[in-house]
């Protein structure tokens, strides 16, 4: 793979995304737009963007729109260049054809960038790009891509990972930071930032991925549906007494049988399933900075900050003060304002 240079001011990188039968729309579509969006706060081609496939033509996604791409080894990628694989339902199938693999292979050696969003790391790694490597994919697909690949270091908790030009990221709308951050090692934090505000999201999200996917877990009814009706009372009674007597006694059950049968049927703790749900009401209060710390607690149900910041560095590894912050900073803050 070749060193990607250092960033000339007016120099036009070109980004191709690597797709398949049944890749995943917004895998492409989403750090699609961001290089879209990129060019027009620029005010100039700084990017151009090529949908590519192994044969070209029209390629069928998973929702059922068709993309008409360009043939990959047709692309003519050089070292200023990117090539992005797209994750997918097909992406196991699209990983045993030998001579995509190979037209990833030859790419590679000419861009001097590669990435991946989402399951798209599976294709890297048959074609030997995250050997030696530290990567991510989407948290529900780390521990297979860590059997696949005994020799990458697969980290499943951050958005992305950049190790030596090779670019990997999480689930889905990861592969929106994941260019976000591509822009910004281009043309800087300012821009990056301003694209971030224009997209209504974070240039750099706090925490990693393991704490969404455990806050969006707790929207998941359980197996059976047996406390969804209990869920859905406890995030409306937060300040309530959510301990497991009283949980027991609203379920109608002994608490040592609702301990055991919450914990079977939700994978948590009744106190940690009551925490995390406090934790992810707070997140969103304090995305109003008209709302102290204090107040916040109080209307979650911790009682005080200082309950609230324990449970925060234990559920999301920075405090609530630090999570506004990075908030105020790199998010647009109000459509108001």
């Amino acid at each position: 793979m070749s060193t990607f240079p250092a960033k000339p001011e007016n120099i036009e990188r070109h980004i191709a995304f690597l797709t398949y039968d049944a890749v995943k729309l917004l895998d492409v579509t989403g750090p699609l737009q961001v290089f879209s969006d990129a060019n027009a706060l620029l005010g100039r081609d700084a990017y151009t963007t090529t949908l590519a496939s192994l044969y070209g033509g029209p390629v069928t996604t998973d929702t059922g729109v068709a993309l008409n791409t360009r043939r990959l080894a047709g692309v003519g990628l050089d070292t200023s260049d990117t090539l992005i694989a797209c994750g997918g339902e097909g992406v196991h199938t699209a990983s045993r054809d030998n001579r995509l693999i190979a037209g990833i292979q030859r790419a590679a050696e000419k861009c001097g960038r590669v990435a991946s969003t989402c399951t798209g790391a599976f294709l890297l790694g048959k074609a030997g790009l995250l050997d030696g490597r530290r990567a991510v994919t989407h948290w529900h697909d780390c521990e297979a891509l860590a059997r696949a690949f005994p020799e990458t270091e697969v980290d499943p908790d951050p958005i992305f990972i950049e190790d030596d030009g090779v670019w990997t990221s999480a689930g889905v709308t990861a592969g929106i930071d994941l260019a976000l951050a591509l822009v910004e090692a281009d043309h800087g934090r300012d821009l990056a930032l301003d694209l971030a505000r224009n997209m209504l999201v974070y240039v750099k999200r706090p925490g990693g991925q393991s704490q969404f996917s455990e806050a969006l877990g707790q929207q998941t009814p359980s197996a059976t549906g047996k406390f969804d009706a209990l869920h859905m009372w406890m995030k409306d009674n937060l300040t309530a007494d959510l301990r497991v007597d009283a949980l027991a006694h609203r379920s109608g059950m002994s608490p040592r049988n609702f301990a055991r049968l919450y914990t079977e049927e939700t994978g948590l703790t009744p106190a940690r399933a009551v925490e995390q749900m406090r934790v992810d009401a707070a997140r969103a209060m304090l995305e109003n900075p008209a709302v102290s710390v204090r107040t916040i607690a109080l209307r979650t149900g911790f009682g005080n900050d200082e309950r609230m910041r324990r449970s925060f560095a234990r559920r999301l590894g920075i405090t609530p003060q630090a999570y506004r912050e990075r908030f105020a900073v790199d998010v647009v803050e109000s459509v108001a304002s």
